[in-house]
């Protein structure tokens, strides 16, 4: 698996080193230096092969992190440990800067010990290693706190130790989706998918097993089978469903009964975790529409207009919302005149940017712009880039609900009715373009 893992700084001196393999030397380590660091051309590969020797690498602000190894490895794999293993950093220490890894190695060290064995990674869960992995060392001295955590790390439920009181019991979830679109200056739609995201946040006595239910149709393409209805995009009961392309579980869900019962059912990690992941791409709600219109007038002139409309319910409010529409290259000047909101052009960004603090659904409004060109030899035609957005709705795009969330806990004295239940939803611009 992995042969050894180095942390650098901007200038390619080595913060943290780790080999756990023979075959790797100290070469490695100035090969990764000058072929990558000290290189003048942007890095483009996040892998790199240098004397047959991979060097797997991401970056966070200025320190550099690589997995090396000789091996023929899974790279997705070795991509999430060095994922998981910033997270597990950032839940210790905060930010990941040089600052704070040259104050904190010895932990680092001992956080290497404990998620790596011979180049292995182990068990990366921040609430497990938070019960024996300490700033001042290792916690644990009597034999019966050693025999709970061996219990907790290689037990059924890792993911959560026993004992755990709370004087109030909640349940926080947030629905997060991101919406991608490419739309045609006509306003059809060429591309569009969500990327979401269930986050939740369980501050809850006891081992509480917990039941989530979701209006949801999933396809499992992999085994050729259809998992409820497929009537189309309603139950029997009218109901609207959301088809789920793939989605992926955090490891507390009994996949089982998921298969099986058809409900989510899990005993969730104390603290902050991400439940699930899915995608969909079909009877997505696209929150907002822009409609532009770009009239060439000769070669020294240019009148672009555009329209915003929101389509969402007119109760919900639209916010952080933002429109960047290009410029030519040779733009001198750009007179602006917006109904709402803000408008300025940025010479550095070749664009006009638009925002607007709030808007409500099923409104309208328009920007106009007059820009000024300056004369150029070249007959090179601007190639017109798409309009980009960003924005932030109070409702999940895909049509995703919560049916129900339901905590069960038979050994403490409290049901589901005395859980406080927060359940939000988000939805968010990802890759979101019109073209002109």
């Amino acid at each position: 698996m992995i042969g050894g893992l180095f942390m650098y700084n901007h200038k390619g001196e080595v913060l943290i080193s780790r080999v756990y393999r023979d075959d790797i030397g100290r070469n490695a380590v100035d090969a990764f230096r000058v072929n990558v660091i000290h290189a003048r051309q942007q890095v483009r590969s996040p892998v790199t092969n240098i004397a047959r020797t991979s060097f797997f690498h991401i970056r966070r602000a200025n320190i550099w992190l690589a997995a090396v190894t000789k091996q023929n490895v899974n790279g997705a794999m070795v991509f999430e440990f060095l994922i998981r293993f910033t997270q597990v950093m950032q839940s210790y220490f905060g930010k990941i800067n040089e600052e704070n890894i040259k104050n904190n190695f010895v932990l680092i060290y001992e956080l290497l010990d404990e998620i790596l064995d011979f180049g292995y990674p182990q068990n990366c869960d921040t609430g497990v290693l938070k019960t024996f992995i300490t700033q001042t060392g290792v916690k644990s001295q009597s034999k019966e706190e050693q025999m709970q955590i061996t219990s907790q790390v290689t037990g059924q439920i890792g993911w959560r130790r026993e004992g755990i009181k709370y004087r109030r019991n909640e349940l926080f979830l947030d629905v997060l989706e991101y919406v991608n679109l490419l739309m045609s200056p006509q306003g059809q739609v060429l591309s569009a998918h969500v990327a979401g995201r269930i986050l939740m946040k369980s501050y809850l006595s006891g081992m509480p097993e917990c039941k989530f239910g979701i209006n949801d149709k999933i396809i499992m393409e992999s085994k050729g089978t259809k998992i409820l209805d497929d009537t189309g995009s309603r139950t029997a009961s009218g109901k609207p469903v959301v088809v789920i392309d793939d989605c992926q579980f955090h490891q507390c869900v009994k996949l089982s009964k998921f298969e099986t019962e058809h409900s989510i059912s899990f005993i969730p990690p104390d603290g902050e975790f991400e439940l699930m992941r899915y995608r969909t791409t079909k009877d997505i709600s696209l929150p907002f529409r822009v409609i532009p219109l770009v009239r060439e007038v000769g070669r020294t002139r240019m009148e672009v207009k555009a329209v915003l409309k929101s389509n969402f319910k007119p109760s919900l409010l639209g916010q952080k919302i933002e429109v960047k529409i290009p410029t030519p290259l040779n733009t001198a000047g750009v007179q602006l005149l917006c109904l709402k909101g803000k408008a300025k052009y940025k010479a550095s960004d070749n664009a006009i940017v638009w925002k607007i603090k709030r808007m409500a659904g099923m409104k309208e409004t328009q920007l106009s712009a007059e820009i000024d060109l300056l004369e150029t030899d070249t007959k090179k035609k601007w190639t017109r880039p798409p309009i980009s957005m960003n924005f932030e709705v109070p409702f999940a795009p895909s049509g995703f609900k919560v049916r129900y969330l339901k905590v069960f806990e038979p050994k403490l004295n409290y049901s589901d009715h005395d859980v406080v239940k927060w359940v939000r939803y988000i939805g968010r611009s990802g890759l979101y373009e019109t073209r002109c």
